[in-house]
């Protein structure tokens, strides 16, 4: 018997990417082209799109992050939330720390610790330890 999809512990990845419309690729658009961006949280086990918010292009990827965890019910377990590291921000490491979710960002290759006094700070701490003690290769593959 399956688990139900309440029951079990969902691991999201974060992808975005930019769209046009059909009229600017097949007619050409005017000099002023406005894209807009897909930003998807995803079920890696499913590949089930969890979460999905449509901005324009001068929207960030990292400012979205904590807006798609919100559209994932409290009572759905996430084991863990997997991005770049251009979400290594402490509003997405607060978000991601807020549900008790385990955050999979890089730390960027010039980074500092930050000063713990949040739980999503704690982590990233460790986080920045761990790969600066095995590397970022062996880090990502932990």
């Amino acid at each position: 018997m399956a688990d139900s999809p309440t029951t079990v512990a969902r691991r999201i990845r974060k992808q975005s990417g930019g769209l046009f419309s059909r009229r600017t690729r097949k007619h050409g658009g005017t000099k002023r082209r406005v894209w807009r961006k897909i930003h998807i949280g995803i079920d890696e086990q499913t590949l089930e799109i969890r979460a999905a918010e449509f901005t324009t292009s001068d929207v960030g990827d990292a400012p979205m992050l904590p807006e798609l965890l919100d559209q994932i019910p409290p009572d759905q377990e996430i084991a863990s939330v997997t991005a770049d590291g251009a979400f290594d921000t402490r509003k997405c490491h607060d978000a991601i720390a807020a549900r008790g979710d385990a955050a999979i960002i890089p730390p960027r290759r010039n980074a500092k610790p930050w000063k713990p006094d949040t739980a999503g700070a704690i982590a990233r701490n460790e986080a920045l330890r761990a790969s600066k003690r095995f590397g970022r290769t062996i880090w990502r593959r932990w």
